[in-house]
């Protein structure tokens, strides 16, 4: 495992030391992570696929293959990275479309735990938040979580998104919150993002209340999700401006649009441009490495190894953040995309290291 925070340093018990100061390829060689090539684009069949969703089966309840077979159904019509992946045995059925989407897996709440569902911080049926409390809380720490799906799909209620995280926490005394935010085509990743940042206000008013800290807060998220708690770390002015007050740290589970003027530059797939559209001005405010201009709040940056571009992306805006004096983490890890997010909370040393850096954030 190759760690890399203030100063870039090396766990050099499995891998040969690096030297500060060597050329950012170099250092992700030495780590084992794939240097970035010159050309972005879908690592994952949630990207590959996720414009399609929207044309074909947005209606579809997501779980049980029923995306794939609807996909499958429009085999002529699809993209062609989308129809690669629809016709690969297997890969969709259990992709990070599916997963996270799905409200149909079960979510298994720990003994004496409980849950309040639909929480709103907003007048818009999407703006709403579930809060999984703890059995007794008191003054407890708060992990709150943003789920993927290319901006465009997925839930809060995701088994993927919850169950071996609450699994993990919630035993320990953590209050978790899952959050809903307004999605594409009805609001742009920037409108997103101001939604996770009224999310974070409300549920910070009312933590006491639920037997929490709300000067104890860890923003977490995955895929798209993220994205947006990257670009609140590195511009909180996004989150106070919406009434948030300052939180301990943020853990990126696998953003692979760290910087979108580089990605929107570069060959990429059109999710980006659904996404984003075609307007310079718009990626640069939108990029989490752009909007980054002082010193972040701790980050954890976790990559996957298996993908082109998330590894060095994470690494190069971690540069930036300790030139700002920051304390950024990166943290490759050879699973996929779904599974880093589905696995975390299952024992390993992946869940370990993610541990102890909350851990290191919320001691008091």
């Amino acid at each position: 495992m190759t760690r890399y925070p203030v100063r870039i340093t090396v766990d050099r018990s499995r891998t040969p030391a690096v030297i500060a100061g060597l050329a950012l390829a170099a250092m992700l060689t030495g780590s084992g992570v794939a240097v970035a090539q010159s050309r972005t684009v879908a690592d994952t069949p949630a990207e590959a696929c996720a414009a399609d969703y929207q044309r074909f089966c947005r209606g579809v309840r997501p779980g049980g293959g029923a995306i794939r077979a609807c996909l499958e159904a429009h085999a002529g019509e699809l993209s062609p990275p989308c129809r690669a992946a629809t016709a690969s045995p297997g890969v969709l059925a259990a992709s990070d479309l599916d997963e996270e989407g799905d409200r149909g897996g079960r979510i298994v709440v720990p003994a004496g735990a409980r849950v309040l569902r639909d929480i709103a911080y907003g007048p818009d049926p999407a703006q709403r938040m579930d809060v999984y409390l703890p059995a007794r809380p008191q003054a407890a720490p708060v992990l709150f979580m943003v789920h993927g799906g290319g901006w465009a799909i997925g839930d809060k209620a995701a088994a993927s998104v919850v169950t071996n995280k609450i699994a993990k926490w919630l035993p320990e005394g953590f209050i978790f919150i899952s959050v809903n935010y307004r999605l594409l085509p009805g609001a742009d990743p920037l409108n997103q993002a101001d939604d996770v940042a009224k999310a974070l206000a409300a549920a910070q008013s009312r933590a006491s209340s639920w037997g929490g800290d709300p000067a104890r807060f860890v923003l977490m998220g995955h895929s798209a999700g993220a994205h947006l708690v990257a670009l609140l770390a590195a511009d909180p002015t996004i989150a106070t401006r919406q009434g948030a007050t300052p939180w301990l740290g943020t853990v990126a589970l696998d953003s692979a649009a760290l910087n979108l003027v580089e990605i929107m530059k570069a060959r990429h797939y059109p999710l980006y441009d659904r996404a984003f559209g075609s307007d310079p001005a718009v990626w640069q405010s939108a990029s989490p490495l752009h909007r980054l201009t002082a010193t972040p709040a701790p980050m954890l940056l976790v990559c996957s190894s298996q993908r082109t571009n998330s590894c060095p992306q994470a690494q190069a805006f971690a540069i930036k953040a300790v030139g700002l004096g920051g304390r950024v983490t990166v943290l490759p890890i050879a699973f996929s995309h779904g599974a880093l997010n589905k696995s975390l909370g299952l024992p390993g040393s992946y869940t370990a290291n993610v541990n102890a850096f909350i851990r290191q954030l919320v001691v008091r």
